[in-house]
């Protein structure tokens, strides 16, 4: 069963593997960033995660309702840890951030999830109608992406704050 998963799996699929990977491993250094590109893969996640309860379950209904919980309760969660060792500089428009392999897990558990599920709904499409099994992955998908997204949202709060200093941490 595992060989025809894997001879199944499209191509793009061990592309995007490989680039989140990349993806991970940079995130393990101190690095500089333009504000923008601290949005960008958070966004990607996001998007990774919210696919897969809407193409699964629909996202007007009770799994929807539970990703939007979940994906709450993980900015929550993240939210103060979000911004440890990160410096903004307003001036420069950048964000120092220091190295963390917490993205790496971030996006492989949804990697992994997002690919668990979709094998799962394709050999079991009854799932689809399972509030048993769509409600607690879709609010983990949720959990995981919002968890994500505490840095960036971190990141906008700290620009939106009114301070009188170039740079300040987050």
């Amino acid at each position: 069963m595992l060989q025809q998963i894997v001879s199944h799996t499209p191509a793009y699929v061990w592309a995007i593997l490989g680039f989140l990977v990349y993806r991970g491993v940079a995130a393990s250094r101190d690095r500089i960033l333009p504000v923008r590109q601290v949005f960008i893969l958070p966004l990607v996640m996001l998007a990774l995660g919210l696919q897969s309860t809407v193409n699964g379950f629909g996202l007007a209904s009770p799994a929807g309702a539970a990703w939007l919980l979940g994906l709450a309760a993980g900015v929550a969660m993240m939210w103060k840890g979000a911004g440890q060792g990160a410096v903004l500089d307003r001036a420069a428009g950048t964000v120092q951030l220091r190295g963390s392999w917490l993205p790496m897990a971030l996006m492989m558990t949804i990697f992994v999830g997002k690919f668990a599920m979709a094998v799962a709904l394709a050999a079991q499409p009854g799932l689809r109608a399972s509030l048993a099994f769509a409600l607690p992955a879709c609010a983990l998908f949720g959990a995981f992406s919002g968890a994500f997204m505490a840095r960036p949202l971190r990141v906008a709060a700290s620009l939106r704050a009114a301070t009188g200093s170039a740079t300040a941490p987050l």
